[in-house]
């Protein structure tokens, strides 16, 4: 009888599973169900999305059906799916993450494409990777792995010159590779406040083959730099911009598992806004250009916030997508 029962039990094949999966995560109010559970079943199988469709009717084994559970579970407990497979695509690249790191979203683009404009044509002089003055990042607990050129203030400011392009809060390193990746002959630097952040963005550099052109080091915002000896011609940031007290009403997703201090700035959103905008222009070189993501409702108080400062000649604001004003744009003074 045993046997019997054992023989009649359905094998659950790629197409079964694809089918009761996406059914389970509808019910249970998980967003793009369909897609969900093809991510995670090619992720168990490690196969592409495409050849669980090619190969249909094979059946998991037993290893295969447990991990798959074990990823279904985590994402009805709203767990993201890039937390849980560990990668997360943005710019056509594939980027490791984890929960130090925020995940890395469609609007930032925007950030990157105003970027690659405000670089311009490539420098006629590329930049030499293997060629590089390090100092050390006064920062305590700085490593030595993680280093920073020296950048000393240019007399002239020629576009054809290869520029210093800095991000600040890089994260998984996101931004600054997406603009590497548009414009490689300049010279890049991105830092953040977490050291496992950094990490991070270190292993997708060397992942991406950009080890050599983007230097990363720890520190916050403006900390480890040196005033009247490290200057850039583009400084970078998407800093944290959700209100404190909205930041439990935004979906579980991110309330839950990404790190608080990429989400949190402050009781207006703006504490870190600010910070940069109001000391940027001390290491940016003459006419160079600040670029800032920004909340969708937050250009009317950046723009405030821009002008009262004075130290920049000229703004505009970018809009995403969606028709929300994203990127703020400032040149200095």
């Amino acid at each position: 009888m045993r046997n019997q029962q054992k023989q009649t039990e359905p094998e659950w094949t790629i197409i079964k599973l694809l089918q009761w999966t996406s059914s389970y995560f509808k019910s249970n109010g998980i967003d793009s169900p369909r897609a969900t559970a093809e991510i995670l079943l090619a992720h168990t199988l490690r196969l592409k999305r495409i050849d669980l469709y090619l190969r249909h009717d094979q059946p998991l084994n037993r290893g295969e059906l447990d991990l798959f559970k074990s990823l279904i579970k985590r994402r009805k407990n709203r767990e993201p799916v890039a937390y849980i497979v560990g990668v997360k695509e943005f710019w056509s690249m594939e980027l490791e993450v984890s929960q130090s790191v925020l995940i890395p979203r469609p609007e930032t683009e925007c950030l990157v494409e105003e970027a690659v404009s405000v670089l311009g044509k490539e420098p006629l002089c590329n930049s030499n990777p293997n060629k590089r003055d390090s100092i050390q990042c006064p920062l305590e607990g700085y490593k030595e792995d993680y280093k920073i050129m020296s950048c000393r203030k240019n007399a002239g400011h020629d576009l054809l010159l290869p520029k210093r392009i800095l991000e600040m809060g890089t994260g998984s390193g996101a931004v600054i590779l997406a603009i590497a990746s548009q414009k490689p002959g300049h010279h890049y630097f991105a830092s953040d406040i977490s050291i496992d952040a950094v990490g991070i963005a270190i292993k997708n550099a060397k992942q991406l083959g950009f080890e050599n052109y983007v230097s990363f080091f720890c520190g916050n915002w403006f900390l480890p730099l040196r005033e009247k000896e490290n200057f850039f011609d583009v400084i970078i940031s998407n800093p944290p911009y959700i209100r404190k007290n909205d930041i439990r009403n935004l979906q579980p997703e991110i309330n839950r598992f990404e790190p608080q201090e990429a989400l949190d700035g402050g009781d207006d959103g703006l504490d870190h806004i600010k910070h940069i905008i109001k000391h940027a222009c001390r290491f940016l070189n003459n006419e160079g250009n600040l670029l800032l993501e920004i909340g969708h409702d937050q250009k009317d108080a950046v723009d405030d916030i821009i002008k009262e400062t004075g130290n920049y000649k000229q703004f505009y604001f970018r809009k995403d997508y969606s028709g929300f004003d994203r990127v703020v744009c400032a040149t200095k003074s």
